[in-house]
């Protein structure tokens, strides 16, 4: 199929027909659907005619084979032209088959198993009849009172650019065409939308451009580099103007500056939200921003479908614009190939082969247990399987383990804990909520008391509910609830070895937790798998290797905290520090409980004999930095190896470290490897005041080690 076709087609379209094209409506609005006619609540004030829905170009949130292709075929049969309806929804961690939580995927540093989760949630999704996934979100995160941290792959602008190039890979594949088991992605959420003010959703963002364009762009532009279709606004401010009608930020640069040519899209309403944002006056006025600022599709509104015809017939908005617009809608649909196929690889008898099965289920669970990560080990775990085990805590038999944004995923397919031990000792296990997650009885926990006072090791599965966290998440008290520390408290003055397993979907405030307890295991929320995954952690089936890519802080007071931050003129704990005037907190430290990158094992691994092969790098040469990594303990394991560098004297303020680099290692017991990084000018470049992307001469410092606290230096000159 030519171009010359979908110009031709996109001649024969009236001014009616294009605007339709522009606009998603959820699923209620189509004949053919199961839940057609439910209009209810927001959507009934919508006033969308059927002639409208006739010539809609996209879905948001059907699912099914059957659905979908019911809702097409209908659709097919009343659209003049025949111009068959994209299928988009939210498939962030799985469809069915449920991964851990991004950040916890994220916490694996596995980009191989990353990319396979992404395969795998598309192929679901594909058979299922969904062309377009709404991920994957890369917001750079660094306020764990945000809930939608859980969504991106932390706080470090080179991971997550890492993580996205390997989703956007794996949910689209090489043919999006041919191969019916890939979904097109839609990168999210442009721009800076983890900057949110005080960690409360849908708040400003003020950030400098120069902080926007190190930090805060780098992930996007991976992802667009993978080749992801689309792009999803932010529902914040950039430099003072939502993202939805931001000129400056979406086609100056996505799209002239980066040359960006697929599909935007708007978040939920973010179109119409323009006005409560004060950049609007009415509907007619947010249609004429959003479409002017080159956005393509609005999201459950109709600012276009009832504005922009007429401002077009007034002159104010060319009608080249929409043309434009309503081309790049065309030309998804015919990269994934519906004009002849509007079906695509929808199949209800293959749907009910490859949902959820074995080795989906086995990719979860091992992504589930190579995304948790050991926070503290007093020589209590791995357990030994003859232990009596108390399994305490709401979590313990909860099955809430998905995470807030599982799509269609079940939580009765959820293994829990309690499952899943069973499963390795192949025996019953006595387990107690012992409180619930928010509310806590006497008698629940006095049930829990008396159970561990007849065990020999207590496990207590703890956590936040999926809805305490994601979208509308926010927190400001980011501990435990109360009646659940209680239930630590009480349960560790028994004096029995004691185990934490914490399900979450952000980083907390662990006192009362890692204080108390003999080991901590963050397996956030770990997904379909959980419990088999935790079980292998606990018994030491699978070694732990998983660490952080988000600081875990000491107290919310110290948020924002993150490992790249600046020195400040006056550090703490510099050669010539006062004890007062400098820049500390009176009452807490300044650094996390748990830095970026931390993680533990049941082995242990030395460093040694780092070295630079070079002593000064000119452009255009390679540096080599090596290091020796031994497993000194007596167990297998897996070994992250972290490489970072700070530009000493830069023109701007340079941050302390930067990771630009990482490798994992296997290693046997008493084995060493020899791990090599390649330092190039380029990776040592950074915007200076004028924007510009260069670096400077001068001194620069490798560090290497397991984590970004932890590490041995070494330093180089750049010519």
């Amino acid at each position: 199929m030519t171009d010359q076709f979908l110009h031709d087609l996109l001649g024969r379209m009236t001014t009616d027909e294009k605007v339709a094209q522009l606009m998603q409506l959820a699923t209620p609005f189509f004949k053919g659907a199961s839940n057609s006619g439910e209009i209810t609540g927001p959507m009934v004030n919508m006033n969308v005619t059927d002639e409208t829905v006739e010539n809609t170009g996209s879905v948001l949130g059907a699912w099914g084979a059957k659905e979908i292709k019911a809702i097409q075929e209908r659709h097919l049969q009343e659209n003049r032209l025949g111009i068959p309806l994209l299928m988009m929804a939210d498939v962030i961690h799985g469809y069915r088959t449920i991964f851990p939580v991004p950040l916890a995927i994220g916490s694996s540093w596995d980009l191989e198993l990353a990319e396979k989760s992404a395969q795998i949630a598309a192929k679901e999704a594909a058979v299922s009849g969904i062309h377009v996934t709404f991920a994957p979100m890369v917001d750079l995160v660094r306020d764990p009172r945000w809930g939608r941290v859980m969504e991106s792959t932390g706080e470090d602008p080179y991971l997550n650019g890492e993580f996205a190039r390997v989703q956007v890979e794996g949910f689209q594949g090489d043919d999006l065409k041919n191969n019916t088991d890939t979904l097109a992605a839609c990168v999210k959420h442009f721009a800076a939308y983890g900057a949110a003010e005080g960690g409360r959703d849908y708040n400003t963002v003020n950030m400098s451009e120069r902080d926007l364009r190190e930090y805060y762009l780098p992930a996007y532009k991976a992802a667009l580099e993978a080749g992801s279709e689309m792009v999803m606004t932010a529902f914040n401010t950039v430099d003072g103007i939502p993202a939805t009608g931001n000129k400056t930020l979406m086609r100056d640069l996505l799209r002239e500056e980066w040359g960006f040519d697929g599909v935007l899209i708007s978040d939920w309403g973010a179109v119409k939200e323009l006005i409560p944002h004060g950049v609007a006056a009415n509907e007619k006025e947010a249609a004429e921003k959003a479409i002017k600022a080159g956005l393509d599709i609005e999201m459950m509104t109709t600012t276009y479908a009832s504005h922009l015809k007429e401002l077009i017939e007034e002159g104010k908005v060319d009608a080249s614009l929409l043309d434009e617009a309503v081309l790049r809608v065309l030309e998804l649909k015919q990269k994934l190939g519906l004009f002849e196929n509007p079906y695509r690889g929808a199949d209800e008898e293959r749907e009910k082969e490859v949902i959820r099965c074995d080795e989906h289920r086995q990719t979860a669970q091992d992504l589930a247990a190579k995304s948790s990560v050991l926070l503290k080990n007093d020589s209590v775990l791995p357990l030994k399987k003859e232990q009596k085990i108390a399994l305490l805590g709401p979590f313990a038999e909860g099955n809430d383990i998905l995470g807030p944004w599982s799509f269609l995923g079940s939580t009765d397919d959820a293994i829990t804990v309690k499952a899943g031990i069973e499963q390795k000792l192949n025996k019953k296990v006595i387990a107690a909520k012992g409180s619930d997650i928010e509310t806590g009885e006497d008698a629940d926990l006095q049930e829990a008391i008396k159970l561990a006072g007849d065990a020999e090791v207590v496990v207590l599965a703890l956590g936040e509910a999926s809805e305490m966290s994601g979208e509308a998440g926010s927190r400001t008290n980011i501990q435990l609830p109360a009646p659940q520390l209680k239930l630590v408290e009480e349960i560790v003055k028994l004096g029995k070895p004691t185990v934490a397993v914490l399900f979450n979907g952000r980083p907390l405030d662990l006192h009362g937790v890692i204080d108390k307890t003999d080991a901590v295991l963050e397996a956030w929320f770990p997904g379909t798998e959980g419990g088999a995954a935790i079980a292998d952690l606990l018994y030491g089936e699978v070694n732990p290797s998983g660490k952080l890519t988000m600081s875990f802080p000491d107290n919310v007071g110290q948020v924002p905290v993150y490992y790249n931050h600046f020195n400040t003129g006056r550090p703490k704990g510099a050669p010539d520090a006062q004890i007062r005037y400098v820049s500390q907190y009176l009452d807490s430290p300044n650094a996390p409980m748990f830095p970026f990158g931390y993680g533990l094992s049941y082995t242990t691994y030395a460093y040694d004999q780092f070295s630079l092969s070079l002593e000064t790098l000119k452009k255009g040469e390679t540096l080599t930095a090596q290091v020796n990594v031994t497993n000194t303990g007596k167990v297998a394991g897996e070994e992250i190896v972290q490489l970072y560098i700070q530009d000493k004297v830069g023109e701007v303020v340079r941050p302390m470290k930067e990771l630009k680099g990482f490798e994992k290692i296997h290693l046997e017991p008493g084995e060493t490897k020899t791990v090599q990084f390649t330092i190039t000018e380029e990776q040592l470049r950074y915007h200076h005041a004028d924007l510009s992307y260069t670096s400077d001469p001068g001194e620069f410092v490798v560090y290497v080690g397991p984590n970004s606290a932890e590490v041995e230096e070494q330093s180089f000159e750049l010519e």
